[in-house]
């Protein structure tokens, strides 16, 4: 495929561990819930393979993985899916593990343990990889040296998009490397030290970085870039199975969208119609569409 782009993911690759509950479990309940089931996920190997698969982006991950059994069904996803591996790291450290609650709305609660995750560094072996990009994305289950190393090595007029989850405050020379910031509405709150509407929110961020995108579930997202008014892009209506892995299915589209140049607003449309087919499907990479799926999807057909 040509002038699709390239897009580098340097961040997290967990393996999910998910069972579904009649509801969250409150302060010191014990519930029962379904079989256990365990796939392959993680923010940043998220990403990658929406990037890959559902973007159709020449796509490349960076991350750090244990030398144990969970690694192997990992870079089996990424490989499937198209994603580079070739410059993936292993360290004597487990592999990430996120475990995850599935309410039936579709709705999730997850806690992850970091393991391998913590301990990614990028080096000279990966500059190379990261100068070639069009599009650098970056979350935050990584160390924020990630970020600033990231930043560092990307190209001039390269973009370097941050998906600021989960959320934490970020120093002064974090936020001057980002040019594009894509968080929840909730995470939108907490960075913005606010909690007023997402458009005061998108205006109070906008003024910190070039360009923002705000998600915001079924209604859609925001999107907000240079001196024009944050517009709102529709969410696709859709009965959610399981939300696991969707806004990370929305990053990876975008950033693949923007690595072939198509103009921000263009770009978050075709990442909410990859968005809202993952969630018609269970699992987190194992739900993300394809690249023809969505253009379908985004042009009017139906969900399948």
């Amino acid at each position: 495929m040509t002038g699709r782009g390239r897009v580098v993911v340097a961040g997290s690759a967990n393996v999910d561990l998910v069972v579904d509950v009649p509801r969250p479990p409150r302060a010191g309940e014990t519930i029962l819930g379904g079989d256990l089931r365990r796939s392959p996920g993680g923010k940043g190997a998220n990403q990658a393979v929406a990037a890959a698969r559902a973007g159709g982006a020449d796509t490349t991950f960076l991350g750090t993985l244990g030398d144990d059994e969970p690694a192997g069904l990992l870079l089996a996803s990424l490989d499937g899916a198209g994603v580079r591996t070739d410059l993936v790291e292993h360290v004597s450290v487990p592999t990430g593990t996120a475990f995850i609650t599935v309410s039936p709305g579709g709705e999730n609660t997850i806690v992850v343990a970091p393991g391998a995750n913590a301990r990614l560094r990028l080096g000279a072996r990966h500059g190379d990889r990261i100068a070639a990009a069009d599009v650098v994305l970056t979350q935050l289950e990584v160390p924020l040296d990630v970020v600033r190393a990231a930043a560092a090595a990307r190209r001039p007029g390269a973009l370097l998009a941050l998906n600021a989850a989960p959320s934490r405050r970020l120093p002064r020379d974090v936020w001057d490397t980002v040019d594009l910031l894509i968080v929840n509405e909730h995470e939108a709150a907490e960075l913005a030290g606010d909690t007023a509407g997402p458009d005061t929110l998108a205006r109070a961020l906008r003024e910190r970085v070039p360009a923002v995108v705000i998600t915001l579930g079924r209604q859609g997202c925001l999107v907000a870039e240079g001196d024009r008014a944050p517009l709102h892009i529709p969410g696709v209506p859709v009965e959610a199975v399981d939300t696991t892995g969707a806004g990370d299915t929305f990053c990876g589209a975008l950033c693949a969208a923007l690595a072939r140049a198509l103009p921000l607003p263009e770009a978050a449309r075709l990442a909410g119609a990859a968005a809202a087919l993952a969630v018609t499907r269970p699992g987190a990479q194992a739900a993300v569409p394809t690249a023809d799926e969505v253009a379908a999807f985004a042009a009017g057909g139906n969900a399948r």
